[in-house]
């Protein structure tokens, strides 16, 4: 009775953890995958730290997810849940982490990273389903002495493991964990489709004024060096040609008093509002690398917003309005 008890306490302590673990590396990543500033907190080693703890934690792991299986009362969902869980997980650790390597982007027709966060997805539902099914609930004897002792030399042991895949096989990476790029490459947000837009009829819409593409690049320009910082787990460093939105704002003589935001949107109806306070540090540019844009970056004109995530940086503008919505009234990630 008593070995069979503390193998079902070292099970429970082993999914408490482990549940633990995917908590810490899906509030991690989804942080380094949505903030553009680096924070003092380095959120991706962390996300990295929490991955491989859960790969240290795989043979005890193991361990209860067979004895689960040997038990007969234990129904097939069950087992179903369990060997989903594990697979949802180890497929979520090791695309990230092959990713970190900076030398495989692609598996089949989809991005290491769309696999990654499909997997963590899969992962966490399959962790809650477990967690609701078998009603595990952390109790006061799980943070005794030897419980925190184990969660300690866990967390050395990720720590170590974490300088050593740095050291040894990842190579060097932004603190969102995208790895480095030349070159632009060409990504829109979900399926938004590359716009081919004559320059000839083009026209952005400022207020109540339809600016050409000939008062556009008459405008003072400015030239300046910017990270574009994708969440399909890149990032490039380039030069940029435009003109902040105040400036556009006041050549078209539009009034900002009163109003929260402006909203920039896409020929694709894509849509992003920036707040009255920050246009000065938003720009809309007509080139980079001394060239025109090409219509996979924007053609004729986009946003670049340093300092935010590459789904900041509205491709195609189409217009620029003012807006009494607060910028902060939008989703975190665009939903469309």
């Amino acid at each position: 009775m008593r070995v069979r008890l503390r193998a079902r306490q070292g099970g429970r302590r082993v999914d408490l953890a482990l549940g633990l673990l995917l908590a810490v590396g899906a509030l991690t990543g989804v942080a380094a995958n949505t903030i553009g500033v680096n924070w003092p907190l380095d959120l991706i080693q962390i996300h990295a730290a929490a991955a491989l703890a859960i790969l240290l934690l795989a043979p005890w792991k193991y361990v209860v997810i067979r004895r689960g299986l040997g038990r007969r009362r234990r129904g097939a969902g069950t087992k179903a849940l369990s060997l989903a869980l594990l697979f949802f997980v180890l497929v979520t650790v090791g695309s990230g982490l092959l990713h970190s390597t900076g030398r495989v982007e692609f598996a089949g027709p989809l991005t290491l990273m769309q696999i990654h966060v499909g997997a963590a997805v899969g992962a966490l539902l399959a962790l809650a389903a477990h967690f609701l099914g078998h009603g595990v609930r952390p109790r006061r004897a799980d943070a005794d002495r030897r419980a925190l002792l184990r969660l300690a030399v866990l967390g050395a042991g990720a720590g170590v493991a974490t300088a050593a895949w740095d050291t040894g096989v990842a190579t060097d990476r932004r603190f969102s964990g995208s790895v480095p790029k030349k070159d632009l490459e060409v990504t829109a947000w979900f399926d938004d489709a590359v716009q081919r837009l004559d320059p000839a009829t083009w026209r952005v819409q400022v207020g109540a004024a339809a600016l050409d593409l000939a008062f556009v690049t008459g405008l003072p320009h400015e030239s300046f060096t910017a990270v574009l910082d994708c969440t399909s787990g890149w990032y490039s460093e380039q030069r940029w040609e435009g003109v902040r939105l105040s400036a556009v704002l006041a050549a078209a003589r539009v009034p900002m008093a009163g109003r929260r935001s402006v909203e920039v949107r896409s020929a694709t109806g894509y849509a992003r509002w920036f707040g009255a306070g920050t246009l000065d540090d938003v720009w809309l540019v007509t080139g980079v690398g001394g060239r025109p844009l090409g219509y996979g970056h924007g053609f004729p004109a986009r946003i670049v917003a340093p300092g935010r995530r590459g789904f900041w940086w509205v491709k195609w503008v189409t217009s620029i309005e003012p807006s009494s919505r607060p910028a902060w009234a939008q989703s975190v990630f665009p939903l469309s």
